[in-house]
């Protein structure tokens, strides 16, 4: 659905992004993850067109952005991080407006309605944008990438501004449509990108670091496969009892940290998943299981590993063994010619 390659973006001397290569497929939703000043707006922004490219190429759908900007606009639904709204309208005379803009062949007023309900904004339809709070804003200007129901969404921290119980309605309407369209997220929420991205591409000074499943990088970063369990119990009776699971390696007491239970950790076999199999142990002995963590690295503490280190570490942290080797080779081949310049200066 989306392919990117060599993608470059220079702003006079100051290079934004540099050789970006990546491909979306229909239907993936995936997290865009980078600090401020990383390129991920930049990127954004020229897949839907708003900004040109210096070098590469950009494809939606096959069509490229710069040879069929229409045919790339009207499969692209772009909610930016401050959405573009004219306040002076209400609700629906804005929906109205972009509906004409883009050009929408469906019904009008039962698309609009439609994508009203959808973002739970039909109750405000008659107000002026301008006497909103903030949160519906937001949906307003979620409901604005969705009219014409767009192939693909790009969102821009979609969540900003609105309170725990709306990001979570937000979160499950993004899981929702990801059924059906594709989803390209930023947000500097990470769980929130933990909770419905099932892939992360990770930019950092403007290259990609990352580009994997969330558990794949925490793997790649972290020998640390162990589970830590909280059971009411005897503590030699249930070390005992988990040493003896199928495809446990090892238990440690960790001891008491609630009154009346103990915490172990649980070790397994290579590529063994003993979850199930713990918590059956447990409920054979009669006992209760509190909870049950998996100690692999979460979203966020992969990503602060991966943005603190230089982008040739951070490669190389991930294995990326090709890259890195590229690199260098570039960096010889620059260090030789740098150096047959100064001969031939000499």
């Amino acid at each position: 659905m989306i392919e990117v390659t060599g993608l470059s973006k220079r702003y006079g001397t100051y290079l934004a992004v540099e050789n970006v290569n990546f491909s979306i497929s229909k239907g993936e939703v995936v997290g865009f993850l980078g600090p401020n000043g990383a390129g991920k707006s930049t990127i954004m922004n020229i897949l839907t067109g708003y900004l040109s490219l210096t070098q590469g190429t950009v494809t939606v759908d096959g069509f490229n952005v710069i040879d069929n900007p229409e045919d790339v606009k009207k499969r692209i639904g772009y909610l930016p991080e401050i959405p573009p709204l004219y306040i002076d309208m209400t609700v629906k005379e804005y929906l109205n407006f972009i509906y004409d803009l883009k050009k929408v062949k469906f019904p009008k007023t039962a698309h609009i309605d439609e994508v009203m309900r959808l973002v739970q904004i039909d109750h405000v339809k008659g107000r002026l944008i301008k006497n909103l709070s903030k949160g519906y804003r937001q949906r307003v200007g979620f409901a604005q990438a969705l009219i014409g129901n767009p192939d693909v969404l790009i969102l821009d921290e979609p969540t900003v501004g609105l309170d725990p119980k709306q990001i979570i309605e937000i979160r499950n309407l993004i899981a929702k449509l990801g059924k059906n369209h594709t989803i390209i997220l930023s947000s500097h929420i990470l769980s929130e990108i933990q909770a419905v991205c099932k892939r992360v591409i990770i930019i950092n000074k403007g290259e990609i670091i990352a580009d994997d499943t969330p558990e794949a990088l925490s793997a790649k970063l972290s020998s640390d496969r162990s589970l830590t369990a909280r059971i009411v119990c005897s503590e030699e009776e249930m070390l005992a009892a988990l040493k003896t699971v199928k495809g446990v390696k090892s238990v440690v007491c960790l001891g008491s940290k609630e009154k009346g239970s103990y915490d172990f950790a649980i070790t397994p076999m290579e590529n063994a998943d003993v979850r199930a199999a713990v918590f059956e142990r447990v409920s054979e002995r009669g006992r209760t299981l509190l909870s049950l963590a998996d100690n692999s690295l979460s979203l966020e503490q992969v990503f602060l590993r991966l943005t603190e280190q230089d982008n040739s570490e951070a490669r190389r942290m991930l294995g990326n063994l090709e890259e890195v080797l590229e690199e260098a080779e570039q960096n010889d081949l620059d260090e030789d010619a740098s150096e047959t310049k100064e001969e031939v200066e000499e």
